[in-house]
């Protein structure tokens, strides 16, 4: 059987690094939504384990709902425009939304989400992404708080995948260069 952490050429993040930064995202945001439950939301797929991670270390009560967009398909870097396959269940109006977010990469997803879901009448728009790629930013976007920022390379593990592998990886690592330019 192939290992798969053998595909990766680095470690950068180890669980023990996430767990430490899931642990203080998860404080911010108990201050940030103090006395409110707020509509917690997770990009899938790669969210859905910092996301699991993060409303289990908040002490805030939230109401949890799932969205998928995409952007990469199968391939290496993002088409720069999102689609949603599939939307939310709970209607946005009139709450407070956290978006959790994998990774702000170009920043055409996090434009997307914040211009679809403040349409739908969000009364505030907090987000959260585990990791935070500035060197490719194409549109002037951030999230609320990042819990780690990265170099241009193809990363992998704790949910980011190259064409559907690597999300279980327990920890975030940098995929070698042949793997994904074959």
């Amino acid at each position: 059987m192939m290992e798969q952490g053998n595909d990766c050429e680095r470690i950068l993040f180890t669980a023990e690094d996430i767990a430490a930064q899931v642990k203080k995202a998860a404080a911010w945001l108990d201050e940030r939504f103090e006395g409110t439950v707020p509509l917690a939301v997770s990009v899938l797929k790669g969210s859905v384990i910092f996301f699991c991670d993060l409303v289990r270390a908040m002490k805030t009560p939230v109401q949890m709902d799932f969205m998928t967009l995409s952007s990469y398909g199968s391939g290496s870097s993002s088409s720069g425009m999102p689609k949603i396959v599939m939307d939310l269940s709970a209607p946005v109006e009139g709450r407070d939304v956290l978006l959790v977010e994998d990774i702000v990469d170009s920043g055409h997803t996090l434009v997307k989400l914040k211009e679809l879901l403040g349409g739908r009448g969000a009364k505030s728009f907090t987000v959260v992404s585990l990791l935070d790629k500035p060197s490719r930013r194409e549109v002037d976007v951030k999230a609320d708080y990042s819990c780690f920022t990265v170099g241009n390379e193809f990363i992998v593990g704790y949910g980011l995948d190259y064409a559907q592998r690597y999300r279980n990886l327990p920890y975030i690592g940098v995929l070698k260069r042949e793997i994904y330019e074959k």
